[in-house]
């Protein structure tokens, strides 16, 4: 089928899908899912940067996005002046003396020659400013964590509007990228991967243990929303007339308002990053990215500097997918980082790149829409299935309970299933991408 027609119907067939939730179910949870669709399909684009456009093997995905979920507290939340008096002073003269740990270690290996001796003050000054900073670094944190720790025990943030942190998300996200692709981007594409992976655990673990930063596994709750409150939808004298004249509830029609208000901001974000791809896709440096990635040595032969490259692709995809986990935290309006899992939700962006077509914008979308569509809808699915086959057992039957308790697994069949099936009939994905002779 021509691309210019099967693209818009893979679209269509997508909406289709997404409408009979909404006239099935309901559209509270056909809306839900469009935004987790939306966040899915930016996320997916920013590995397929990495991936679809220079061959760039991450495999931790979930470590992005993780920074760009915590963004959302530095930046919304309203700093806890308490943990400040308590601790603050300490924990800056700690960074700073972490900068200016680093700045020295710099600054005397450009100084001192290859050789032992530059191995040995390099050691001697990591170790010494190591320990340095912990004196003033352990009881800062003892004493921030230690200020009302039910409710608090963390710095808070700055305050500001929470759509701000989506920016901040990517800058953190891309800062991150940086020193990685600094460490390990001249490593073999296998071990690239398992460098990303590692380096994802420890930013998780890091969230998990540090409670100053972001009060740890206790979780933060009621960040700020960039859409208005069902509550003070419901008490407009406007919104109830609205609701009246549309015969719909007002708690209904608030709770749908509300969903639609994200939909149109992820829509915005997902349009613009896709316009940007685009065009970067069909420029002179987006054809000379899949030179390289098609062939790393003979572009090397003709003079592109390949390590720069990759670490400049690594930066802006990580920045796309600190946006989406950005995005993300802001819908849920908590930050919990318990619920990255790194080997889990990875794969289920790997295979939204996979499905819809690696190196096609267009296809990483398509893919975000659809693997998050069977991922929520797999389990009611399985369950009215596993309902049907056994409807003919004793209620009491072990077989029965058996089969109904196993319906949630149903998704990772299903997943298994369709990746099969794209791997047989479409290798290339459901919209392959497309090469310009």
């Amino acid at each position: 089928m021509n691309s210019a027609l099967r693209n818009p119907l893979l679209f269509a067939v997508m909406a289709a899908m997404l409408a009979a939730v909404g006239f099935g179910q309901s559209w509270q949870v056909a809306l839900t899912i469009l935004n987790l669709c939306l966040i899915s399909a930016v996320m997916a684009l920013g590995l397929n940067i990495q991936w679809g456009y220079a061959g760039l093997f991450n495999v931790g995905v979930m470590g992005f996005a993780a920074v760009g979920g915590v963004a959302t507290v530095l930046i919304s939340k309203a700093p806890v002046v308490d943990a400040w008096a308590a601790g603050g002073w300490r924990l800056g003269i700690s960074f700073v003396l972490l900068l200016a740990t680093a700045a020295v270690v710099v600054l005397v290996r450009r100084w001192l020659g290859p050789g032992p001796i530059r191995s040995i003050a390099t050691a001697v000054m990591v170790i010494g400013g190591y320990f340095l900073i912990r004196v003033f670094f352990d009881p800062a944190t003892e004493a921030i964590e230690a200020v009302n720790s039910a409710k608090t025990g963390y710095l808070g943030g700055l305050g500001l509007p929470v759509l701000l942190s989506w920016i901040v998300g990517g800058v953190l996200a891309a800062g991150v990228a940086w020193f990685i692709g600094k460490v390990a981007l001249g490593l073999r594409s296998d071990y690239f991967a398992i460098a990303t992976l590692g380096i994802s655990e420890i930013v998780i673990a890091i969230l998990k243990n540090e409670d100053w930063l972001a009060r740890g596994v206790k979780n933060v709750t009621g960040l700020k929303r960039p859409v208005p409150y069902e509550l003070n939808l419901q008490s407009d004298v406007w919104f109830n007339d609205s609701a009246a004249w549309l015969g719909v509830s007002v708690i209904e029609a608030s709770s749908i308002f509300v969903k639609l208000c994200y939909a149109v901001l992820f829509l915005a974000v997902l349009l613009f990053v896709v316009a940007l791809s685009e065009r970067a896709l069909k420029s002179p440096w987006g054809r000379m990215m899949r030179a390289i990635r098609d062939n790393e040595d003979a572009a090397e032969a003709m003079g592109k500097d390949v390590k720069r490259r990759h670490l400049q692709i690594f930066i802006i995809g990580s920045a796309v997918i600190g946006i989406a986990g950005a995005m993300l935290v802001t819908l849920d309006g908590q930050f919990t980082p318990g619920t990255y899992q790194p080997l889990r939700f990875t794969f289920l962006i790997w295979i939204m790149v996979i499905i819809g077509g690696s190196g096609n914008n267009w296809g990483s979308v398509l893919g975000g829409f659809l693997v998050w569509f069977v991922w929520i809808e797999a389990e009611p699915a399985g369950l009215w299935l596993m309902d049907v086959i056994t409807s003919g057992f004793d209620d009491d039957s072990p077989l029965r309970k058996h089969l109904l308790n196993a319906a949630p697994h149903m998704r990772l069949v299903i997943m298994g299933v369709i990746l099969l099936l794209v791997m047989r009939f479409a290798p290339r994905g459901l919209l392959p991408e497309v090469v310009r002779r």
